[in-house]
């Protein structure tokens, strides 16, 4: 299987993080199927109000150094989390670990909510 590595036209320098590049959920939402996305929020978040991105694999941001090695080198990875904070700390921390192909999605899942995309629960 070739990976496709996703280039984001919406990608934009997060203000909080150097090396760390925030996309916009619309454009996620486009490339699903190419990309791994990781939530960082705790478990609890991630079935309640806001539901998560379908496909969003759970990850909690006090467990990843636990599982770094479970997060793919050769695939897009973008992180999300409830407003874009917890995940852009995930993606620096991803970055400084050696991975280069990790993004944020700005805005998270209040964003993704405010713009109607589809959630799972």
């Amino acid at each position: 299987m070739t990976v496709k590595l996703v280039n984001f036209e919406t990608k934009t320098e997060n203000p909080q993080f150097d090396g760390v590049y925030d996309i916009a959920p619309a454009e996620l939402q486009q490339v699903l199927s190419d990309v791994k996305m990781i939530d960082v929020r705790q478990p609890e978040e991630y079935v309640g109000e806001l539901g998560h991105a379908p496909g969003a694999e759970l990850m909690s941001l006090d467990t990843l150094p636990d599982h770094l090695e479970e997060i793919p080198k050769d695939q897009t990875v973008v992180f999300i989390c409830r407003s874009g904070a917890r995940s852009a700390q995930a993606t620096a921390y991803a970055r400084m670990n050696g991975w280069t192909h990790v993004y944020n999605m700005r805005g998270g899942m209040l964003l993704w909510n405010n713009l109607l995309l589809p959630v799972e629960r």
